[in-house]
């Protein structure tokens, strides 16, 4: 199965990355599907439009790819990290919902292929970027969960970065919302990580030789 470590596993690997603020893991593989190689990139901006990261997506081989990210001038701690369904980035955006302003509400939801899975096993779900005490996080990760077409569909993609740390929707049973066990539909959505504070549309470049 196409599945990131078990939330546990997360948690305690961010705790050992906690210091340096790097994490690095790895999902299963399946057999190349043919595509053409192409390599992505995003520019990853603050709600001042201020950059503070960058995101790379390159092949990694056998079907899967590698997401990549340095980041910079971000709160210190651990932050949900999560491929969304739609390339627009506006710090402006008003959540038709309730009608107050929502930075990068317009990256839609978390990106789901098959739109069949809650959090965590959304496409773009991916593990917590740690920050250090200097503001600066780097992180790594391997998955099998989308290809390069995925993110480059007619409304594009885009990475955000969340205010507060995704539980993963682990959420034990002695824990409960309106009388029911476990994680709730929040949790369920976007595994309770917040608001958006930065986010960049993700798109391609050219391969060199």
């Amino acid at each position: 199965m196409n599945k990131f470590l078990s939330a546990a596993q997360l948690t305690a690997l961010a705790a050992l990355g906690a210091v340096g603020g790097t994490l690095a893991v790895s999902a299963g593989v399946q057999a190349a599907t043919g595509e053409k190689p192409r390599d992505l990139t995003a520019q990853i901006r603050d709600v001042q439009g201020k950059e503070v990261g960058a995101l790379s997506v390159e092949p990694a081989g056998w079907g899967t790819v590698r997401l990549t990210v340095r980041a910079w001038n971000l709160p210190a701690g651990f932050h949900g990290f999560h491929v969304h369904t739609t390339g627009k980035c506006d710090p402006a955006a008003v959540d038709p919902t309730t009608g107050k302003v929502s930075p990068f509400f317009t990256a839609g939801g978390h990106l789901d292929v098959d739109g069949s899975h809650s959090h965590p096993s959304h496409a773009g779900d991916l593990p917590n970027l740690t920050v250090g005490a200097n503001g600066r996080g780097a992180g790594s990760a391997v998955t099998d969960r989308f290809r390069a077409q995925h993110l480059l569909d007619s409304d594009g993609s885009a990475i955000v970065v969340h205010a507060l740390a995704d539980n993963h929707a682990n959420i034990p049973e002695r824990y409960s919302s309106d009388g029911k066990k476990g994680p709730d539909a929040e949790t369920l959505k976007a595994g309770d990580s917040g608001g958006r504070i930065a986010c960049g549309v993700i798109g391609s470049r050219d391969r060199r030789a």
